[in-house]
């Protein structure tokens, strides 16, 4: 595994998710109830945890859930309950937001218990052992999630050993790639956005994300020999050979996306140090964004 935070981050994930679902009996109370009306609210890797997320929810058939940036929530929306993520606690958005919507109920899924949007959320919802060090994001937001998938009565246990085997899985044949284009459907769409940020972030790569059905409608007019296409999820009937046809390899592991996105962390890690960069420290990027 990668000598960097990031690559120890991203190897103890399987872990981190089990103690998450371990402390759902705590926090049952104060996330979202069958049948509430949901808002879910990030800024970066936090919107796209938020997305799948919602997705999962509705799917569930557990109530309405919406998923908004920070920047971009309807403040005159009424909602049930909000449900706020931020690794920090820092993030400027986050924290206005949470003091502006005092006649909603508000909760805060966080690393940092006592940080400055803690003291501005209804519940507060620590999972401090999935704090990170490197500026990338991995397992907080994956834990986080897990934590979610579980209040929706998902196997945290299953999960967990499914990215016990993506930690294993054989990536150094997709390191000479010059492109890649992640795909996903339902739940999956919000961590295929999560996948090209994360390769754009750590690698300072060329790398998109749609939902999968969308892609035939333009994107893959960008498919080419040298290029990836890599789903998330199943792979919708005909794309593979669609993709074939381009000279684009078609990545799929027969994993949740979940995990299927620990593979994608150990992807743009090691094309980080291929490229000589230093996937902890992003160019232009810091672990939180402040607005003065």
């Amino acid at each position: 595994m990668s000598d960097t935070f990031v690559g120890d981050e991203l190897a103890s994930q399987p872990a981190s998710w089990r103690s998450a679902a371990a402390l759902l009996p705590s926090f049952i109370d104060v996330l979202p109830q069958p049948g509430e009306r949901v808002a879910v609210i990030g800024c970066g890797t936090s919107w796209f945890i938020a997305m799948s997320y919602a997705v999962a929810r509705e799917s569930a058939g557990l109530g309405q859930t919406d998923a908004f940036a920070g920047s971009e929530y309807p403040a005159d929306r009424q909602y049930d309950r909000v449900v706020t993520i931020s690794r920090s606690g820092t993030t400027t958005e986050i924290i206005d937001l949470l003091r502006a919507l005092p006649t909603q109920r508000t909760v805060l899924l966080t690393a940092v218990p006592d940080s400055p949007a803690a003291a501005d959320a209804d519940d507060v919802v620590a999972l401090p052992f999935a704090d990170e060090r490197s500026v990338v994001q991995t397992r907080f937001a994956t834990t986080a999630l897990a934590l979610l998938r579980a209040s929706l009565g998902d196997d945290v246990e299953a999960l967990a050993v499914q990215a016990e085997t993506a930690l294993t899985l054989p990536i150094d044949d997709l390191l000479d790639a010059e492109q890649v284009t992640f795909v996903g459907r339902g739940a999956a769409v919000g961590l295929t956005s999560e996948a090209a940020l994360k390769t754009r972030e750590a690698a300072q790569f060329w790398a998109e994300s749609y939902p999968a059905m969308d892609y035939r409608h333009g994107p893959i007019a960008i498919a080419q020999p040298g290029r990836l296409v890599w789903s998330l999820g199943p792979v919708p009937d005909g794309l593979a050979d669609e993709v074939a046809a381009t000279g684009a390899r078609l990545v799929h592991h027969d994993l949740d996306p979940l995990a299927g996105l620990v593979v994608v962390h150990r992807f743009a890690v090691a094309l980080a140090e291929r490229r000589g960069l230093d996937p902890d420290h992003p160019r232009s990027l810091t672990r939180s964004v402040i607005l003065t």
